[in-house]
C-alpha cells in the first residue's frame, strides 16, 4: 500500500469519528472535536485525490466510512445486530477491495508505459 492510499485510510478513520460525533455530540467539546475530525478527514481525502483517481478514492472513502460507522454503532452504541446488514457490509467491502485492486493495476500499467 502506498502513502496515498494510507492517506485515504486516515481520512476514513476521521470520517467514522465525525459521523459518530454528529450522532452523539452533546457538549461544546464534542462538537469541536467533530469539527476538527471533519477538517482532518477532508484534508487527507483531498490530498489523496491529487495522486489517485478521484472517483475511486471517493468510492473507497465512502464505502469504508459506511462500514466503519455501522460497525462502530453495533460494537459501541448498542445498534441491533442483523445478519443481513453484515452480509451487505461484506458485499460492499468486496466492491471496495475490487476498486482498489483494479486501480493499483492501472497505476502499474501507467508506470510501465
Amino acid at each position: 500500500m502506498n502513502r496515498h492510499w494510507l492517506k485515504v485510510i486516515v481520512a476514513v478513520v476521521f470520517e467514522v469519528i465525525w459521523v459518530i460525533g454528529l450522532a452523539h455530540a452533546n457538549s461544546i467539546l464534542t462538537w469541536v472535536g467533530t469539527g476538527i475530525a471533519i477538517i482532518i478527514s477532508n484534508y487527507y481525502l483531498v490530498t489523496a485525490t491529487k495522486n489517485l483517481p478521484a472517483g475511486t478514492v471517493y468510492a473507497v472513502f465512502v464505502g469504508l466510512g459506511t462500514v466503519g460507522a455501522i460497525l462502530s454503532e453495533i460494537l459501541f452504541f448498542g445498534e441491533p445486530f442483523h445478519l443481513v446488514k453484515i452480509l451487505l457490509i461484506l458485499l460492499l467491502l468486496v466492491g471496495v477491495i475490487g476498486l482498489k485492486v483494479v486501480t493499483d493495476k492501472e497505476d502499474r500499467k501507467e508506470v510501465e508505459n
